[in-house]
């Protein structure tokens, strides 16, 4: 499941970056931007779209904790313990 759902939101970051590459080759040729300025919007987009995907994955294995804290499952940490104990 979780595998299904990584896919599906890499598959639209790649299209989401391929419409944007698009438009923003439409626009230079359009005379309204600036191959300069297309490439500090890009780099902008990109540095924005890794900073919310470091945020996501924060979020996310502090759900994934939640989680596991609520079912009661033994984490590797707790694992350790034992055998070390």
């Amino acid at each position: 499941m979780f595998s299904e759902i990584i896919h599906t939101a890499l598959g639209g970051a790649v299209i989401l970056k391929e419409k944007v590459e698009t438009e923003l080759g439409r626009l230079e040729e359009a005379g309204k931007l600036s191959k300069k300025e297309g490439e500090e919007l890009l780099e902008r987009l990109k540095t924005e779209g890794a900073a919310e995907e470091d945020r996501l994955k924060a979020k996310f294995k502090e759900a994934l904790r939640e989680v596991i804290d609520e079912l009661g499952l033994a984490t590797k940490e707790d694992i350790e313990k034992l055998k070390n104990s």
